[in-house]
């Protein structure tokens, strides 16, 4: 059962923000808070803590277990825009785009281990094939 958390209007450019939230897709939970602990970007801290309330909801809510969580899915989108403006020379003004994101995360069970005995069975039928053709 997939579990989701969204964190809205968050102040920090969304192409910032996807830079870590690539870095903990597919991530088991402990793994993910690992990496976000020690990341250095901005956007560390906000993923952490949506990450963090995700897994309070999955305790609190559906009183389940947390160990088999992975993050199966997380986006990050725009949000709204602030247009500021910035005097420059000759009376003229720039426009600072103040960007926001919006992100969304999904915590799933991980089924990925039987995925990977599969794939060493096929691997190791491959290699039985090998052998059987060399002689």
């Amino acid at each position: 059962m997939a579990f989701e958390a969204k964190l809205k209007y968050l102040r920090i450019s969304p192409r910032k923000v996807r830079l870590v939230a690539d870095m903990v897709r597919g991530k088991k939970v402990d793994e993910a808070q690992t990496i976000l602990t020690f990341t250095v970007k901005k956007g560390a801290q906000p993923i952490l803590k949506l990450l963090n309330s995700a897994l309070a909801n999955v305790k609190n809510n559906a009183k389940q277990n947390t160990d088999n969580l992975i993050i199966s899915k997380i986006i990050v989108n725009e949000g709204p825009t602030l247009k500021r403006m910035m005097p420059r020379a000759k009376g003229r003004g720039d426009r600072i785009m103040k960007r926001t994101s919006h992100i969304v995360l999904v915590l799933d069970e991980d089924k990925r281990k039987n995925k990977k005995l599969k794939i060493q069975k096929k691997e190791n039928n491959k290699k039985i094939i090998k052998k059987e053709t060399k002689k």
